[in-house]
């Protein structure tokens, strides 16, 4: 039979000397030993030793408030674009572009990318352009006649128009289909 092993004072569990360990070597090239895993703190009111939940993403998808961001961003920049002519005194391509790019973003970010948004962008970039271009006539024709800019446009809105199909011209409409193809565009990408 085989003795067991020593057991001082009868205790098997009593504290067995240990045996000499060697001293912890450090890691090559002076990079200090890993720390060992600690949970995160906890932060008061909080059980556990978890972060709370991030709140819900933003609702898109919304094809009703999608047309409705759409609205009020072609009446912004259908008006900053008319201010740009009536103060130029002639169309700028470059800002055609951008009101479609603005109306195209608005529409597609809070929209999302329903048919119902991708069609809307476009009509109502076209409908940001003519009005951009009508307020830059009346801001033109405030400056060469009696009539201030409202009552150009509310009161005499005929002749208003009649003045602008006489100043339009072939890029006019160029204008007209580069808003709407960069408002289709940036709703798409916008809604992705």
């Amino acid at each position: 039979m085989t003795q067991p092993p020593h057991i001082p004072d009868g205790n098997p569990y009593a504290k067995q000397p240990t045996p000499q360990q060697p001293p912890p070597q450090q890691p090559p090239y002076g990079y200090p030993q890993q720390q060992p895993y600690a949970p995160f703190p906890q932060q008061q009111g909080m059980q556990g030793g978890f972060h709370p939940v991030p709140p819900p993403a933003p609702v898109r998808g919304n094809v009703g408030l999608g047309i409705l961001a759409g609205f009020v961003a072609m009446l912004v920049v259908a008006g900053a674009y008319g201010g740009l002519i009536g103060a130029t005194e002639h169309e700028i391509g470059y800002a055609a572009v951008a009101v479609g790019l603005v109306i195209g973003f608005a529409i597609g970010k809070v929209g999302g990318n329903n048919p119902v948004t991708l069609v809307a962008g476009p009509v109502l970039s076209l409908i940001g352009v003519y009005f951009g271009q009508l307020l830059g006539e009346a801001i033109i024709g405030s400056k060469q006649t009696p009539w201030s800019v409202p009552e150009l446009f509310f009161e005499h809105f005929g002749l208003l128009n009649e003045v602008w199909k006489a100043d339009s011209d072939f890029l006019t409409y160029v204008f007209f289909a580069v808003a709407a193809f960069a408002s289709f565009g940036a709703a798409k990408r916008a809604a992705s």
